[in-house]
């Protein structure tokens, strides 16, 4: 099956840059895609210094929903928003004062991956961090979620007026560029290895399963290995890689029923509203998305946000603008005029007080429900 590749690199123009981002894509994109990927074909997706945070999200969507292996570069500086002090990845045209709204949150990444089946996502970064976010990412370690396994490096400030260079990523490129895809840890090892005497001996180092951790100068004098934890005993199968196997084999119906029954389960042991029913929530809205069911996915996403607002989440809170997104996005897909009306109201009435980070959220919502109208 062949497998996908998203190549993005982003920095601000100007002085806000601490990295030069999209001077790797060169050495990335001489690589083979197959290389790039681990399979024998792979579609290649470049994103060189975007300026709008929906595009790089409409990239990532498509790349998430597409079967068979993903393997996503990250190349760029984290900034933290003023408000929520949440990681972003900067864009050309993010400042620290529109972090918010020019910049792109880094929980999207997690969102648009959860559902992915394990063992087939890989996320390779090299990012540089400004001081406040250098001090946040070391007190709140970066992830990609579970079904994804994330490896690289973030690094502290540069120098003042001093552009650093994606040592990292240009090293990863360097060894895939001999055509040879070692395997993903000692791919990772070599490329830190490669930069351990120019930049790296502070970053913070990113590995599947480990805490982020700063790389040592030198090696530390053998010990005796601690004793290994017991092993935890067996629990059902994870229901999402069931649920993500039945979508990746066009049963939707059966990935639906799956949820749902998660859902109930969820229900009667932790109540309503609780953050385990509103997780297979948002998974059925997911599904029906996948299923080509707009309708469906818009309602469930607007009860999500209804019940997160409910329950005295703030209208910016991450989950919550997500959940209105998402359902404003599938609103806008429904083909059937009659239940484009319908919802029409309540999702005009949550973009009120979800406005969101797009400028014109709510505009938009009143002038296609405006022209629903003069529709028979």
């Amino acid at each position: 099956m062949p497998g996908t590749v998203l190549l993005l690199a982003a920095s601000p123009v100007g002085k806000g840059c601490l990295v030069d981002a999209a001077s790797v894509l060169p050495v990335l994109a001489a690589v083979s895609p197959a290389v790039l990927s681990g399979t024998d074909t792979a579609n290649v997706v470049e994103l060189a210094d975007p300026l709008e945070p929906q595009a790089v999200l409409t990239r990532l969507r498509a790349a998430a929903t597409a079967p068979g292996p993903l393997t996503v570069f990250v190349t760029g500086q984290l900034q933290l928003d003023r408000r929520q002090h949440l990681p972003h990845l900067a864009l050309a045209r993010t400042t620290p004062a529109t972090v918010r709204y020019t910049a792109f949150p880094w929980h999207w990444i997690t969102e648009e991956l959860r559902l992915r089946p394990p063992g087939t996502t890989t996320l390779f970064v090299d990012l540089h961090a400004d001081a406040e976010t250098w001090d946040h990412v070391t007190a709140h370690p970066l992830t990609a979620g579970p079904s994804a396994a994330l490896y690289g490096r973030i690094a502290p400030p540069p120098p003042r007026r001093t552009v650093a260079a994606p040592a990292y990523m240009r090293a990863v490129a360097t060894i895939l560029r001999s055509g040879w895809r070692p395997p993903l840890p000692q791919l990772h090892q070599q490329a830190l290895t490669r930069v351990m005497g120019e930049d790296g001996r502070t970053d913070l180092v990113l590995t599947p399963g480990a805490p982020a951790v700063a790389p040592q100068p030198s090696t530390p004098t053998p010990t005796a290995p601690p004793p290994l934890p017991a092993r935890p005993p067996v629990a059902p199968a994870d229901p999402h890689e069931s649920i993500s196997a039945a979508v990746q084999a066009g049963r939707h119906g059966e990935a639906a029923a799956l949820a749902g029954q998660w859902e109930q389960h969820a229900l009667r042991t932790y109540g309503p509203a609780s953050e385990q029913v509103l997780h297979w929530m948002e998974v059925r809205a997911d599904l029906a998305m996948f299923a080509g069911d707009a309708e469906l996915s818009c309602r469930v996403w607007l009860a999500v946000a209804s019940a997160r607002l409910d329950a005295g989440q703030p209208p910016d809170a991450p989950s919550v603008e997500s959940a209105v997104d998402r359902a404003h996005h599938q609103w806008g897909r429904i083909g059937d005029t009659a239940r484009a009306r319908e919802l029409g109201p309540l999702l005009a009435e949550l973009r009120g007080r979800v406005p969101g980070r797009r400028e014109g959220a709510l505009d938009h919502v009143q002038q296609h429900l405006l022209q629903l109208q003069t529709q028979t």
